[in-house]
Order: structure tokens, then C-alpha cells, then sequence
């Protein structure tokens, strides 16, 4: 069983900057390589932002809307994934979540729109950004 926790939510002003944090713990037997975040927005769907392929090195895909503003990390030794995200909008806010998962074929990529792959879940973690 794998535990997901956020952490570094918060608010904050227009054009600032926060880093959420995710710790995975649980289960090594089989580890997770695919880590990401979404968001969800009162009334709005649910979104994926940024995920990363957790080998050093890994691939990072991330939505065109975030793109040159968030940066997604990942430390294998500490087993937490960052999503860094500066020159933050009002449209950011939402309640992020952290998900992990494991590939089940090696043709398939840990881009956040092959939903399929991601099985565990965070509890969320709220980001409110005001103008």
C-alpha cells in the first residue's frame, strides 16, 4: 500500500511563488516510476498539471498552462516529488493532488494524460493565489 502526502500549499499573491511537496511511503516492493500532480478548481475538471518519470533523469511532461512557470522534481532518497511553481495567477488556485503509479508496459509514458497508470492518490492540498 502506498501513502501519499502533500505539503506547501498555501496563499499567496499574484506573480509569487510556492513548492509543494509529496512524500510517498509504503510499498518498495514494487515502486511507483511515475509521479505527477493535478488540479481541481471549484466547478472547473479535473486537471493534470505536471508528472515526471521517477528513474534519475526521468521524462517531465507538463500542461501547456503551467509551462515555463511550474517545474516538477523528484529526490529518490527522500521519496518526495516538488512541484515548484512561481509567477503564480489568480487561475492557479485550486486543490492540487499528488499521484503515483507504475507502469505496466514499458511502451507506455508517465505523461499525466495516461491516467490509467496512476492508481494512488494524495488527499490534496489547497493553493489559493489572489490578485
Amino acid at each position: 500500500q502506498v501513502q501519499l502526502m502533500e505539503s506547501g500549499g498555501g496563499s499567496v499573491q499574484a506573480g509569487g511563488s510556492l513548492r509543494l511537496s509529496c512524500s510517498d511511503s509504503g510499498d518498495t516492493d514494487r515502486p511507483n516510476d511515475c509521479m505527477g500532480w493535478w488540479r481541481q478548481a471549484p466547478g472547473k475538471d479535473h486537471e493534470g498539471v505536471a508528472s515526471i518519470f521517477t528513474p534519475g533523469g526521468g521524462n517531465k511532461y507538463y500542461a501547456d498552462s503551467v509551462k515555463g512557470r511550474f517545474t516538477i522534481s523528484r529526490d529518490n532518497v527522500k521519496r518526495t516529488t516538488y512541484l515548484r511553481m512561481e509567477n503564480l495567477k489568480p487561475e492557479d488556485s485550486a486543490m492540487y493532488y499528488c499521484a503515483a503509479g507504475r507502469r505496466e508496459s514499458h511502451r507506455m509514458t508517465c505523461n499525466y494524460n495516461n491516467t490509467e497508470v496512476y492508481t494512488h492518490w494524495g488527499q490534496g492540498i489547497q493553493v489559493t493565489v489572489s490578485s
